[in-house]
């Protein structure tokens, strides 16, 4: 492998410096380095973070390769300047075997363009009826950490309960999708006064916070950790808040749409912005970018869920739920997050890499850009402003929302361990 200097890059925005790479390591930081002997990029101007590390990817392989491949997929995730990404379960067959697991390992380290963790289901067939294989999906090569029904709620307390208490002894993360299904039965969208004038089903938000409630007090019950999946309402916020000034165990992400996007958008009536849970309110999407400054949400998380043409243009009572995210996800970031003043690009750095990769335990990633750490790195032009056009993908799918919308920053080089998946905006 050959060596690589980036050269004049902004260390998460901060001054200039120089970065040679070295046999996949960093191995020195610094300015004016000797170019000697090494491949240069220039990157003056440019800022330089840790390869990003999304905790909620769906790959759909096996199964659903009609919307996204393990392949593709991580071709995506390189786009958007990702190096790691945790494999959600609801595939089919569902991830809740070992054997299942190991297949979605060994597709993504035959890909190289990142690397993915596979999440374990918690539930057999994700039915919420009995635990699924934890402890043999743990000690698989796949080694998985973190499980989750992600698509339905563990909604029966007992089961999760004992999965807490399952996944403690190994230090296991359950990560829940919060969403009492009683209280969301034939939900179309937030349930307010949009959902009232348009006619569509509401989907209150207590549906998500009693879910959330209740399992914090679990995790603390049990002394185990929790996870909450795509977290999108002002009360989850405070319920997260309380707990964590209890010192629960408790971890949570918000995804990019939820950053930017209200529930006024579902006026148009146009499935892209059909998403679970839905696009909520302006208070509270505030709130969520205000949770996310102060440390109450710990990650941003994309939840990229690919679907076909077919399964999205279409009336929207029959559309499925979800966008794509992983090549966008960092621009959204930089529109709500930095050119709002709410976040520096160090604070980026921890939100997209460094706690994401703390939670799933993704050896390698989420280190600093050091010398001796591995060349996990992410190059991007910040100045940049286009629009979105989703024929350029690298996913399969094209079920974005942000089509035609102009995005600050865009991801020019993704390195992982030393070997360059995207150069100049071009996959490798």
């Amino acid at each position: 492998m050959s060596k690589t200097l980036i050269r004049g890059a902004k260390v998460l925005g901060g001054v200039p410096q120089d970065v040679l790479i070295d046999d996949g390591v960093i191995e020195v930081v610094g300015p004016g380095l000797s170019a000697e002997g090494a491949e240069v990029v220039e990157a003056a101007g440019k800022v330089l973070l840790p390869g990003l590390v999304d905790l909620h990817t769906h790959l759909r392989e096996p199964g659903r390769e009609d919307s996204e491949t393990v392949l593709t997929g991580t071709r995506a995730a390189a786009s958007g300047g990702y190096t790691s990404v945790f494999a959600m379960a609801n595939t089919f067959p569902v991830a809740d075997t070992a054997g299942v697991v190991e297949q979605v390992w060994r597709l993504g380290q035959e890909s190289g363009y990142c690397d993915v963790q596979p999440i374990g289901a918690v539930t057999v067939g994700l039915e919420g009826a009995k635990l699924a294989e934890l402890g043999a999906m743990h000690e698989s090569a796949a080694g998985v950490t973190v499980f989750s029904d992600d698509g339905k709620c563990v909604h029966d307390a007992v089961i999760m309960r004992r999965a807490l208490e399952y996944v403690k002894a190994f230090g296991g993360v359950v990560a829940q999708h919060a969403q009492e299904p009683r209280l969301t039965e034939g939900a179309q969208m937030n349930e307010g006064v949009v959902s009232a004038e348009l006619g569509l089903g509401g989907w209150p938000a207590v549906a998500e916070e009693s879910i959330i409630a209740r399992d914090v007090l679990l995790a603390e019950h049990v002394g185990s950790r929790v996870h909450i999946c795509h977290l999108s309402t002002a009360g989850s916020v405070e319920i997260v808040r309380w707990a964590k000034s209890r010192g629960i165990d408790v971890t949570a992400e918000v995804t990019p749409h939820h950053l930017l996007l209200t529930d006024e958008l579902v006026r148009s009536y146009n499935p892209v912005y059909k998403v679970n849970p839905p696009l909520r309110t302006e208070r509270d999407v505030l709130a969520l970018r205000e949770a996310l400054a102060d440390g109450t949400i710990d990650i941003v998380a994309t939840d990229h869920a690919p679907h076909p043409h077919e399964d999205k243009d279409c009336e929207w009572a029959a559309a499925a739920m979800g966008m794509v995210g992983l090549e966008t996800a960092l621009s959204v970031v930089q529109e709500t997050m930095v050119d709002t003043g709410l976040l520096d690009w160090a604070g980026v750095a921890d939100r997209m890499s460094v706690t994401p990769a703390r939670i799933g335990r993704a050896t390698g990633h989420g280190r600093p850009v050091s010398a001796g750490e591995p060349a996990n790195l992410t190059l991007v032009d910040t100045e940049y402003r286009g629009g979105v056009d989703p024929a350029g993908f690298a996913s399969r799918s094209r079920n974005t929302p942000y089509e035609g919308r102009e995005l600050p920053g865009r991801v020019t080089h993704t390195w992982l361990r030393g070997q360059a998946t995207l150069v100049d905006g071009k996959l490798t």
